[in-house]
């Protein structure tokens, strides 16, 4: 069996490491796409020992020459664009950075697979962030009405990969991914901060956990699952985009009292609220039906909110990466 070769742009992220994983699991020849690639330190890779089963690639998909030339040396099958931008509260400060490094380096990669004229299956991630705000359970057919410049930019990739596809016949699909979490979360992010907090209080800390708006809801799921999709995606027979989700929504504030709860804590005596951390213009509630996705690419989430909070404190408080 000839031995698939997959190009992953953006390796050392959260989804960029677990779908190392999976694709080296399922025998792929993996290579791990990285702006510097001689100087990263790929420090989650290493905590899921498969640093050295990887072989490297310094890609700036900003740069159309850095892409074509990697693309053309390598000659991948697949390739998945996880790089860019990924923190919804960073895109409010550097807006234009967002936008280029989601939006023109989506277009760069779909440019070049073009030009090679190469069979190349490419996975775009999306996000539910280019949904914005929806009282009813989004699917794939709901209009974007984006409100965020993070948002603003995954919609721009959203169609710019809809037009090649359409256009030029490509296998290029996005997985419209709602959130999901794991160890490898940096505290810029919500949840990673809450159970961080959480966890340090538990051992001893006098510190107060400070937040924004908790009364917004989000579908919040577990990355290592969320890959897998992404995978099955690039499998099927035609190219088409898929909702991503667990299709259960709870509110940033149950978030909290779920995860002080599980251990044994009173989260009112711990939390603040700071209206500096409030966004500009925010989602109040992420609502998912990922109904396609179980039925075209029988996929389907074990883990949802609760064991999620609980699987995270478990990683936290015993420092393990799974």
């Amino acid at each position: 069996m000839i031995q698939k070769k997959a190009l992953i742009c953006g390796v050392s992220g959260q989804d960029g490491a677990y779908l190392a994983k999976l694709l080296i699991e399922k025998n792929y020849q993996v290579f791990g796409g990285s702006r510097d690639a001689q100087n990263s330190n790929f420090e989650n890779l290493k905590h899921l020992e498969i640093f050295n089963l990887i072989e490297y690639v310094s890609i700036s998909v900003n740069d159309f020459r850095s892409v074509l030339q990697v693309i053309m040396k390598i000659e991948p099958d697949e390739i998945y664009n996880l790089a860019g931008q990924s923190s919804v509260a960073l895109s409010f400060e550097q807006p234009v950075e967002t936008l280029e490094s989601i939006g023109f380096g989506t277009l760069n990669l779909l440019e070049a697979i073009r030009f090679s004229k190469l069979p190349i299956k490419l996975y775009n991630a999306g996000s539910s962030e280019c949904f914005g705000n929806v009282n009813e359970a989004v699917n794939e057919e709901t209009p974007f009405r984006p409100r965020s410049p993070y948002g603003v930019a995954k919609a721009t990739a959203f169609w710019e990969v809809s037009n090649y596809r359409e256009a030029y016949n490509l296998f290029a699909c996005t997985g419209i991914l709602f959130n999901h979490e794991s160890p490898f979360r940096k505290e810029r992010f919500v949840t990673k901060k809450i159970i961080s907090s959480a966890c340090r209080i538990f051992k001893g800390s006098t510190e107060k956990l400070v937040l924004g708006n908790i009364n917004v809801y989000r579908d919040w799921g577990w990355a290592p699952e969320y890959v897998e999709a992404m995978w099955l995606m690039l499998q099927q027979k035609k190219a088409e985009d898929f909702v991503i989700a667990t299709g259960e929504s709870i509110s940033l504030k149950e978030f909290v009292i779920y995860a002080f709860e599980s251990l044994n804590l009173d989260w009112t005596k711990y939390v603040t609220y700071d209206d500096s951390l409030l966004r500009p213009t925010d989602i109040d509630k992420g609502l998912a039906n990922p109904k396609k996705a179980k039925e075209v690419l029988k996929w389907e989430p074990k883990i949802k909110s609760r064991a999620l909070i609980e699987l995270l404190i478990k990683c936290e408080l015993n420092e393990i990466y799974i």
